[in-house]
């Protein structure tokens, strides 16, 4: 594995996880609460999150192949979910999508709000572009980075301030459309592939 295979498995991932646009709501929801509590809260959410990363993708391909469904289907499928959620942070504050309703803790914290469908569906579309080993280095490098931007939250925010975390997230999106728009695209040109074969 090369820089250049390793880094197109890391910035994907790390554009879906959003954790730039993330870590606003995050202090909202662990506002008021002392470190002790917050870091319990983070831990849980890290090791949540990670775990469903990791069974997704150890079995993402398995429940594909069970149920019927080609590569190119779940790059188009994904790809239009992708488009929506980056279209729907686009056009409006990105709360929206990751509501989290009255619970914290493993729901919203670790899922949907770290591990959501763009996360998901990012890594199913690493495993088979890149193998095993590309994804789980881009996993364990973006939890690292989550991690860490999440114990130290407040001073992240008061170091770009709340309306340079909104931009950044806003940008984010429009990479995260720009992926999505790449997955239909190349799902297309794969079914039509098959049918000339």
């Amino acid at each position: 594995m090369n820089l250049e295979i390793f880094l197109l498995s890391f910035i994907p991932l790390f554009v879906a996880i959003d954790i730039i646009g993330v870590t606003p709501l995050f202090i909202g929801y662990i506002e008021g609460l002392d470190k002790a509590n917050r870091k319990k809260l983070l831990r849980d959410a890290i090791i949540t999150a990670f775990i469903v990363a990791v069974a997704f993708l150890l079995a993402g391909k398995l429940v594909l192949n069970f149920l019927g469904i080609t590569i190119d289907d779940f790059k188009i499928g994904g790809g239009i979910i992708l488009l929506v959620l980056a279209i729907t942070d686009i056009m409006t504050s990105g709360e929206r999508r990751r509501d989290p309703g009255n619970s914290i803790g493993v729901v919203p914290l670790g899922i949907p709000l770290i591990m959501g469908p763009a996360g998901l569906t990012t890594i199913i579309m690493l495993v088979n572009n890149f193998g095993y080993l590309a994804t789980i280095l881009s996993i364990v490098l973006n939890f690292i980075i989550v991690w860490l931007t999440l114990i130290n939250a407040n001073l992240f925010i008061k170091v770009i301030g709340e309306g340079g975390a909104k931009a950044f997230a806003k940008i984010a999106s429009l990479f995260m459309a720009a992926i999505a728009v790449m997955m239909i695209r190349v799902g297309i040109i794969g079914i039509i592939n098959t049918f000339n074969k």
